[in-house]
């Protein structure tokens, strides 16, 4: 969109300020950043991972959970943090 100039029209990579102080490294460059984002590893998005706890839950709702259904929900909330993760880092 700004070619090899950022936006205020400087070449990228430029020593900027921040609250009229220079800053101490270049200003990061979209240079080389591929057009698309990355292909998709597999792995499952946050908002499946969080309907999985829903359905799991909702099959449960008013009774006692066994040991092995808070283990189970233990591997799906581990499932859903790095979905979570992944999302925040810009992995899918």
């Amino acid at each position: 969109m700004y070619g090899a100039r950022g936006r205020a029209g400087r070449p990228c990579g430029h020593r900027g300020t921040f609250g009229g102080e220079p800053l101490s490294v270049p200003a990061p460059s979209m240079d080389g950043m591929p057009p698309t984002p990355p292909p998709s590893t597999g792995a499952p998005l946050a908002a499946d991972a969080n309907e999985a706890i829903r359905r799991f839950v909702r099959a449960r709702r008013g009774r006692a959970w066994t040991a092995e259904d808070r283990a189970e929900y233990a591997r799906l909330l581990e499932i859903w943090t790095s979905a979570v993760d992944r999302t925040v880092a810009g992995v899918r």
